[in-house]
């Protein structure tokens, strides 16, 4: 990307037209300005703003403010879904095709106008791109084959998706609600669509405009990206094209700031208006401060630890089960989570459906070595810890490394930033790696199909959960996953997710620590800021300021 001056850098801030962004050291950034939001937030998890490849939690709330889907979750009532490009919708009585009337008149940013051919063109894409979320519509048995014929516009207005088998209705709608399913500009991303090399893995001859939707923009939703540099921020401006309700702020600016320390600083100091990865002291501090104040909503996401099952010792069942009582959970929810997150040990986060609260592990360093001796460990074992270096996943590393290290687990942390330690465990390279787990779209699947679920073990599979992440060849559960989708009992098939959770629970490469509570401390002079119970309902249109 361009590269800018500082000054240019405050020239964008104060309301010039500046379109790219360049390296920001913190000084670039004067006091926030009347007409635009800055939020410090660690963003170095972004790795591509294209819908069809973003994966990342950050990326998610930055695609729901710059794009548009046919249906959105209704953030005040999760178990439902509520239009959005759609106008209306019916499913036809042998549950296999969906017909989405869409509402006219709207634009995208571009001015061009918005048609089924380009939700069309979207699925399209998104298919055939085959980027790590292109699986989210794939199980629908999509394919870059029969996309065209499955997902297409009948008129301008009309679009009509043909699944496989008949899910249950709730759980198709609640898919097309992620990111993957954001509807881009057709035209405007053919024009910049590169052409490339069939290749074996890739056999179309065009990009379907990836590279310039890594950084660029072409969608309909409230905010335009105007730029992303990695590490840096990410810069949106308001829609002037926007079919809904216009957003009250000109500018929208994601200011990476990795630290809790330096985000409260800042908000004091009113560089910043929004510090959203603060630690339980720096909440504490900001709630007590005049002028500030704090916000707080359970999130669909878990907090774990992941076990490589490529590692001969971590595919001993005796490890795994060894290694999840080497956890202070205890001390963990009393200090480095308090008011940020809460102990849960299973996979589907509270308030989804089938949901269970079972915490059977506690830190046992007896127990631990018991587990380790049977599993001819008895000196106990070396491995390394990918970790990404911001709280609180930093200090639950290292309680973790010093609870292990009792029962002669050596645990080698190898700190890195959040695109270093995802690309490195999205290869199956580690043998540890701490992550979080967001809920794609609110259905219990969104979590089961991923912890549970894996398809084709091989290197080189295509669905790649993090069951597959680790290694974790389970064929039969991975079977009661995929039938899970086809109940449509709802307690019937709560009862299967609960069987699945105790499975994975007692079975899998996971150690799940906490469910998240996102909070955020903010300036007084916002109106209207909050937080969803979603990444990708974290809208920003609403906010106003003093």
């Amino acid at each position: 990307m361009q590269m800018l001056s500082g000054n240019m850098m405050r020239m964008l801030m104060a309301g010039a037209a500046v379109t790219m962004v360049t390296a920001m050291a913190p000084q670039a950034f004067a006091a926030s300005p009347a007409d635009t939001l800055v939020e410090g937030f660690a963003i170095d998890d972004i790795i591509s703003v294209d819908p069809a490849e973003a994966f990342e939690l950050s990326t998610a709330e930055v695609t729901a403010n710059a794009y548009s889907l046919l249906v959105r979750l209704d953030p005040a009532k999760t178990s439902e879904v509520q239009p959005e490009l759609a106008e209306s919708w019916t499913v036809s009585d042998d549950k296999l095709t969906y017909t989405f009337k869409l509402k006219p008149g709207v634009k995208f940013a571009s001015g061009n106008p918005l048609t089924a051919a380009d939700v069309a063109y979207s699925f399209e894409r998104a298919v055939k791109l085959d980027k790590s979320p292109a699986f989210l519509l794939t199980q629908f048995g999509l394919t870059g084959d029969n996309v065209a014929e499955k997902a297409k516009a009948t008129d301008d207005l009309t679009f009509t998706l043909t699944v496989d088998k008949p899910y249950a209705p709730s759980f198709v709608l609640n898919v097309l609600t992620s990111t993957v399913a954001s509807v881009v500009d057709k035209k405007l991303v053919m024009e910049k669509a590169k052409p490339v090399t069939p290749t074996a893995e890739y056999k179309y001859d065009t990009d379907f405009g990836n590279e310039f939707l890594k950084t660029g923009y072409a969608g309909s939703g409230a905010y335009k990206v105007l730029a992303w540099k990695a590490n840096e921020a990410v810069i949106m401006e308001a829609n002037p094209n926007y079919f809904g309700e216009k957003p009250k702020l000109k500018r929208v600016i994601y200011r990476h700031m990795k630290e809790s320390a330096g985000q409260r600083l800042a908000l004091e100091a009113g560089d910043i208006d929004v510090a959203r990865n603060l630690e339980p002291g720096d909440l504490d501090a900001i709630a007590k401060k005049d002028g500030l104040a704090t916000v707080s909503a359970p999130k669909g996401t878990v907090y774990y630890i992941s076990l490589n099952q490529k590692n001969a010792n971590l595919a001993k069942p005796e490890v795994r089960e060894a290694l999840k009582y080497l956890v202070d959970y205890d001390a963990i929810g009393a200090t480095l989570i308090k008011g940020i997150g809460e102990i849960h040990q299973t996979f589907l986060p509270k308030g989804q459906l089938g949901a269970i609260d079972d915490k059977p592990y506690k830190l046992d360093v007896a127990k631990a070595k018991e587990l380790l001796e049977k599993a001819g460990l008895k000196d106990g074992l070396t491995v390394t810890f990918d970790v990404r270096n911001t709280q609180p996943v930093t200090g639950i590393a290292e309680s973790f490394q010093q609870t292990a290290a009792q029962a002669g687990v050596k645990v080698e942390i190898i700190p890195g930033d959040g695109k270093q330690t995802l690309t490195k465990y999205r290869a199956r390279q580690h043998d540890l790696y701490i992550g979080q787990w967001g809920s794609d779209y609110f259905d219990p699947n969104s979590n089961a199909e991923t912890f549970s679920a894996n398809p084709n073990n091989a290197d080189d599979g295509k669905v790649k959960t993090l069951a597959w992440r680790n290694a974790w060849d389970v064929p039969e559960l991975s079977k009661e996953t995929a039938d899970a989708l086809l109940e449509t009992d709802a307690a019937k098939r709560a009862k299967i997710y609960e069987d699945i959770q105790r499975k994975v629970l007692a079975e899998g490469p996971f150690i799940i620590i906490f469910q998240q509570v996102e909070v955020a401390g903010y300036s007084k002079k916002l109106k209207d800021y909050k937080l969803g119970p979603s990444f990708d309902t974290n809208f920003v249109a609403p906010v106003s300021k003093d």
